[in-house]
């Protein structure tokens, strides 16, 4: 069970750059963006090859999260310059994204095995972390800055901003291109640890991010950024640790888990509503007990 449980934290952790890409896109972007199911493959698909080609390990991680740019590039390109609906042009680009995949990988399935990785002299988890809080805290630093608060304020309100005479079709595309750079570098990341990249390890990935996403904010609370940034993290780790508890029950089994996938998103966005609305009866009870407490001493004192 132990044995269990680590490796759902390190498995959490090399999704949780997944898990922040989404999260861009998603809460800072408010953009529906399914590039990610194949940009996921994207990044471990240009990794495996660039690795057994003779590349160090970190650099075709590198090249990995640049392919996952300009797979995010070519998206926000198609929705701000092509007048594409949003979720539109990540459907379009995920499409096209399979075959590039397949083209990057030359076949299906390429392993690994027999060629250096990345984790081979340094622990997973040890790896993982220092990586994964960098990013954060590189992240953080970024929206504070005038670029990433101009990127905020297109997610909020993308009229204000274009009155101001910002361009959000660029910071749009810079936020999508962001988002899927850091979803293809984890995808290269997971084919290091699992030894092999797969034409299909990209599909559901956009679940799984936006799965660890809510549940994050769930637990954590998103009160700014260095918070919503951290509960993410935490999201994706959790996520993985669910995943891999559910995988020891006896009577689960493989083909139960995106099932289990389902259950764990639907009950992380109803848990924060019900915890909200028992909020709002608890304090709306003793509003009311504090009303009649307040009308029976007025009536005891008119008495007197």
């Amino acid at each position: 069970m132990l044995i269990s449980l680590q490796g759902g934290v390190e498995l959490g952790l090399l999704y949780a750059l997944m898990a922040l890409g989404v999260y861009i896109t998603f809460r800072i972007l408010d953009f529906p963006d399914l590039t990610v199911d194949g940009s996921f493959t994207t990044g471990a698909a240009i990794a495996t090859v660039m690795t057994i080609g003779g590349t160090p390990p970190w650099l075709a991680v590198i090249c990995a999260f640049f392919g996952g740019a300009a797979a995010g590039v070519c998206t926000g390109l198609l929705h701000t310059k092509g007048k594409i609906n949003g979720l539109l042009s990540g459907i379009i680009m995920m499409i096209a994204l399979y075959s590039i995949n397949l083209r990057i990988l030359g076949k299906p399935n390429v392993s690994l095995r027999g060629h250096e990785d990345l984790f081979e002299t340094i622990p997973v988890i040890v790896l993982a972390i220092i990586l994964v809080f960098a990013v954060k805290l590189l992240l953080d630093l970024f929206f504070k800055t005038d670029l990433g608060l101009s990127l905020r304020a297109t997610g909020d309100n993308s009229r204000m901003v274009s009155s101001f005479g910002a361009n959000t079709n660029w910071t749009t595309i810079l936020g999508i291109a962001l988002s899927n750079a850091l979803v293809a570098c984890s995808g290269a990341l997971v084919a290091h640890h699992q030894g092999y990249a797969d034409q299909s390890m990209g599909i559901g990935m956009i679940v799984i991010g936006l799965a660890s996403v809510i549940i994050g904010e769930a637990i954590i609370g998103a009160r700014n950024i260095f918070w919503a940034t951290f509960a993410a993290i935490c999201g994706a780790i959790i996520y993985r640790i669910i995943y891999a508890v559910a995988l020891r029950v006896e009577w689960l089994d493989a083909q139960d888990m995106k099932l289990i996938t389902a259950v764990i998103i639907v009950c992380a966005l109803v848990i924060p509503t019900v915890r909200r609305t028992l909020v709002q009866k608890m304090i709306a009870k003793k509003r009311t007990e504090e009303m009649l407490a307040a009308m029976v001493q007025a009536k005891s004192g008119g008495g007197r």
